[in-house]
């Protein structure tokens, strides 16, 4: 319980406590994939286990959480697999509506907060969701969906992926189809924010030269600090800007630390011999490496950047692009490891302090934590 109480402290001595005018938005938390993959439930006490619960994201300070609808691509129905994603946090919902609800548009937030109830809704990671079915886009939207990740690391057959830019030799086209932008102007026409992270760069201008809507990069961080795929690069992140939208850096320490992957291939060499015997044994590899990263935790953490290194990539967005470009889109739950200090989703308090120790005014704190968001939002739910 001691983090419960050092995060609320924190919170309250840098004037961003529940009753302050900010309102903390996360816009990526992988919680109902792991849910769904290993059967957690949202409202256990699940410390030492997931990053999310729901008590904890409520000490957290957090308001409105984007709950990430994903899967790889390789379900039977992806978009069954949607309707099962969201299924199951609407019975957490019903189970505990004192606590949480879920909200349809930026307007009834308000509402929420005024009850201290925790605001929900969904972001659908990847096109192939909706199964090529403009139909289905609008089942997800009336479900709640209020953003949808164009792809993942799989292209959709209108729009190619980051990944499949960088990687794959004979990607079957490049940019978005004219029906990729028949998808991005329906949801223009809905106010579904259109979401740029994990697109390729061909996609990501064809999106930018179609949208009459702002933008959301739901979960990305700057490729200056790190060259992976999934980062922006500068003209990427000027283009985000003069569109009116905004970057949600990703807590990652992949994306955030271009040392990172270097320390965890020679964290798992230095181990080869338990990697070995565990794959030959048929263990999956995400389970192989979360076996591996328990067993070691003193290893791990030397691995974890300091949390300051965030805290570059949001200096750097504000100062390249302006103040009203920047968020949080922590990735929790869909990643093995954050900075220092940033355990689970009782720390974003953390971010807050530290953003104020580099100079961050209330009206800065309260853009970069939450508003610079809903405005995107209020922008696309205008008709």
């Amino acid at each position: 319980m001691r983090i419960f109480f050092l995060c609320y402290f924190l919170f309250s001595i840098n004037g961003l406590s529940a009753q302050s005018s900010s309102i903390l938005v996360d816009t990526h938390n992988d919680f109902l994939y792991k849910s769904l993959d290993s059967g957690y439930a949202f409202d256990k006490d699940l410390r030492g286990i997931t990053h999310t619960d729901l008590d904890r994201l409520r000490a957290g300070g957090v308001k409105l959480q984007f709950f990430s609808v994903f899967c790889d691509g390789e379900k039977v129905s992806p978009y069954r697999y949607a309707m099962t994603a969201m299924d199951t946090l609407e019975a957490v919902i019903k189970r505990n509506p004192g606590k949480m609800v879920l909200i349809k548009n930026s307007r009834e937030l308000k509402n929420a907060i005024r009850q201290g109830k925790l605001a929900a809704v969904y972001g659908v990671e990847g096109g192939h969701m909706m199964e090529n079915d403009l139909s289905k886009l609008q089942t997800m939207y009336d479900r709640g969906t209020r953003y949808m990740t164009l792809t993942w690391n799989n292209s959709t057959d209108w729009a190619s992926s980051a990944f499949d830019e960088r990687f794959k030799k004979d990607i079957a086209h490049k940019g978005l189809t004219d029906f990729g932008k028949q998808v991005v102007r329906k949801m223009n026409e809905l106010g579904m924010m259109v979401d740029v992270s994990h697109l390729g760069e061909t996609s990501f201008w064809d999106v930018i030269a179609t949208t009459v809507k702002p933008v959301i990069a739901s979960h990305s961080s700057v490729y200056a600090f790190s060259p992976h795929q999934r980062n922006l690069k500068d003209e990427q992140i000027l283009a985000i800007a003069r569109n009116g939208g905004v970057i949600q850096v990703n807590f990652y320490s992949g994306f955030l630390d271009s040392s990172y992957e270097r320390k965890k291939s020679a964290f798992f060499n230095d181990h080869k011999k338990e990697v070995d015997s565990l794959t030959s044994a048929r263990v999956p590899d995400y389970l192989v490496e979360a076996f591996l990263f328990l067993k070691y935790p003193e290893e791990v953490s030397q691995m974890r950047p300091p949390l300051s290194l965030l805290i570059d990539h949001i200096d750097y967005i504000k100062n390249l692009a302006g103040i009203d470009h920047v968020g949080l889109g922590s990735d929790f739950d869909g990643i093995e490891s954050a900075p220092l200090g940033l355990n689970d989703v009782t720390s974003y308090p953390l971010i807050a302090a530290a953003l104020k120790e580099r100079g961050y005014s209330r009206k800065e704190l309260a853009k970069v934590l939450g508003g610079n968001l809903l405005r995107v939002w209020r922008e696309n739910e205008k008709r």
